[in-house]
């Protein structure tokens, strides 16, 4: 810590119970010491001491008289509450600035405490700046109001001095937000020295009673209720998420039907109907505009499901009948990841790389664009969340997520540099709360003591795309442009899934539909036969060879398959007595697809008993194909034709018996 460069005597009497004229004497030897004595302050002191000679008398006068002490008498209390163990009443310190604390300090009782928790504030990661103001605006004046030191300190003394700066702000009516700041930085100080055993509470859900308040009483119950019940089978932000959405719905019956006493009372024109028009027209609370096609499903979906639950529940509020319908939700347009184009993302973290305001937070997002990981997932990686496996590499454990399945990831060395820079920088400390499993964990990104926040990296990244010059993007892009650079470098379906923790084919197959190679390669062939098609004839004696119905020119059959066995490739097929055929998934099954066995005039005879027979194998694959690919559509219509093949195979066997 860095002191002001002054002199002091090398041992103070912190004696109790000394006279005024200790105190006196004390203090004038303090003003030499310092090379600060005159006649001015050596009037004002004896005037005090002479009015007070016990001095904590004083403390008990009201504020306004305390206050009215001029700059003389000043430094005589700033001594006494620095070396003696004077303690003038919050209400009192909060209107001090001590701006020459940080000199007086020096040769104090308080000196050894202060630099104690300066030193702890540092190794967390707070700047100078930071620590210097957190030390003068709050342990200081702790220190001095309950006359401990810092090991001694509780929560309840932090929970008085934030009451007396609440007590401040109501009684003159400005907000002092340095403080509630200040006290907040230092509890997170007090926690990683062992003094307190809990962190300040940042954010989080308010209480659903302040939450719902705009909601008539008897509703706003049932609701919390509600709520209340959920906390047993759901995560907490889930529930949070949920009572946001009711209450909106509650709002909304608490303005058109002030006297509707129970949810039992819901009617579907009364209620529901103009509820559901309502959400065309509502706006966000966030920035004024009108709710997305995306947020009014939520909320018809959480209300279904909030009366569909209570009603299976057999709770006295159900309703007696359905009022909400499936077709009442919003249709939501299947649109496909928002991936980051190639030059986009390569400018983006050229910027994370070369401009980070908060370095861990560039990082965190650059790790997360390595390793497609969600938001929540990033944040929650704990510091041993790196494993090496012989022969197999470095991977990361990546913890319970949305879907609530853990995975690992390989990383390669570009990422495991990155995570070395980041257990550089992080801030240690003491192991934090684990919001999932109610343990203590060190985490991977921790900063100023704290977990690192989701709005810290969304700032960041907001910084980074400015400079990249880029429009809003949205962390959870990073992923989408992770997931479709290895769709583009052509991995499995399998592999893609584990990769991003998907937990269904469909989830990942969102992905697979924004480049299909097949359809490509379908799309590149048609242009060839149309351009074959428009080119001038050939001449008479240079016949085309392969051609088609029509004169049409036929691709051959390597070049559709690649080489590999009809069976095998990724198209739609369909397997015929005499042949087969092959269409790309952009084209549909065909609708005249073995047509002629499902036709009720089709007849067999004992000779083409072997040729269904070998259809009949066919499909079977092919119906194996198309479920393991997903194709359940495909996969019934090959079963209807083994079950129509079963059919003709058992009358023709009858009828030639």
């Amino acid at each position: 810590m860095q002191h002001a460069n002054v002199s002091a005597p090398s041992s103070i009497d912190t004696r109790p119970g000394l006279s005024g004229e200790d105190l006196l004497a004390a203090y004038l030897t303090r003003l030499a010491a310092t090379d600060r004595g005159n006649v001015v302050y050596e009037r004002a002191a004896r005037n005090f001491f002479r009015t007070w000679p016990n001095p904590q008398a004083w403390a008990a006068q009201p504020l306004t008289d305390r206050l009215a002490a001029d700059n003389q008498t000043r430094p005589v209390i700033t001594f006494l509450m620095l070396h003696h163990g004077f303690r003038p009443g919050y209400d009192y310190l909060l209107e001090r600035k001590l701006s020459s604390v940080w000199r007086e300090i020096d040769g104090s009782p308080l000196e050894t405490e202060i630099d104690r928790f300066l030193t702890a504030s540092e190794n967390l990661g707070f700047s100078m700046r930071v620590r210097l103001a957190t030390g003068s605006q709050v342990p200081i004046r702790l220190l001095i109001q309950t006359g401990r030191g810092i090991a001694d300190l509780a929560q309840s003394d932090l929970d008085e001095f934030a009451a007396a700066c609440h007590e401040r702000t109501q009684r003159t009516g400005i907000n002092h937000p340095h403080y509630l700041a200040a006290i907040s930085n230092t509890q997170t100080v007090l926690f990683h020295l062992g003094i307190v055993n809990s962190l300040p509470r940042c954010g989080g859900p308010i209480p659903f009673q302040e939450r719902l308040a705009q909601v008539t009483a008897p509703l706003r119950e049932e609701i919390i209720g509600y709520l209340e019940r959920k906390k047993a089978t759901c995560q907490t932000k889930t529930v949070s998420v949920l009572a946001t959405r009711l209450k909106h719905f509650g709002v909304f019956l608490a303005t058109i039907d002030p006297d509707l006493s129970s949810i039992a009372g819901l009617d579907r024109r009364r209620h529901i109907d103009p509820w559901l028009s309502s959400l065309l027209d509502t706006v966000s609370d966030k920035d004024g505009q009108p709710i997305s096609i995306g947020d009014r499903n939520r909320r018809v979906v959480a209300v279904t499901t909030f009366l569909t639950d209570i009603t299976e529940w057999g709770w006295d509020v159900a309703p007696a009948r359905k009022v909400i319908f499936r077709d009442d939700i919003p249709k939501l347009p299947q649109v496909l990841p928002r991936y980051l184009p190639i030059d986009a993302d390569r400018r983006l973290q050229e910027a994370l790389t070369d401009h980070p305001t908060n370095e861990l937070a560039a990082l965190a997002l650059r790790v997360q664009r390595a390793c497609g990981l969600r938001i929540g997932e990033l944040l929650d990686l704990e510091l041993d969340c790196v494993h090496e496996i012989d022969g197999n590499g470095a991977w990361l454990k990546i913890p319970l997520g949305k879907m609530a399945t853990e995975r690992m990831v390989p990383l390669d060395v570009e990422t495991l540099d990155l995570i070395d820079r980041i257990t550089q920088i992080r801030s240690h400390g003491r192991p934090l709360p684990h919001p999932r499993y109610r343990r203590s964990a060190q985490f991977l990104f921790t900063y100023l003591g704290r977990r690192l926040t989701q709005q810290g990296v969304r700032a960041e990244l907001d910084h980074a795309a400015d400079i990249a010059g880029l429009e809003h993007v949205t962390s959870h892009q990073l992923r989408h442009t992770y997931a479709t650079a290895l769709v583009n470098a052509g991995v499995s379906l399998q592999a893609l899934m584990a990769l991003l923790g998907h937990v269904s084919a469909e989830m990942s197959l969102r992905y697979g539909r924004l480049f299909d190679s097949t359809v490509r390669e379908e799309y590149e062939r048609a242009l060839d036969l149309a351009k074959q098609q428009t080119a001038p004839q050939a001449t008479p004696n240079t016949a085309p060879s392969n051609t088609g119905p029509g004169g049409r020119t036929q691709l051959p059959l390597t070049d559709i398959t690649g080489g590999q066995d009809w069976k095998d490739t990724p198209l739609l097929k369909s397997r015929m007595a005499g042949g087969f055929c092959l269409r790309a998934p952009a084209q549909g099954a065909c609708p005249y697809a073995n047509i002629c066995e499902h036709c009720p005039s089709y007849r067999a005879d004992a000779s083409s008993l072997p040729i269904l027979a070998a259809q009949r194998v066919d499909a079977e694959a092919l119906a194996r194909d198309a479920e393991d690919r997903g194709w359940i559509d495909e996969a019934d219509r090959h079963h209807k034709l083994i079950s129509r093949l079963d059919a003709l195979m058992a009358n023709t066997q009858a009828t030639a018996g």
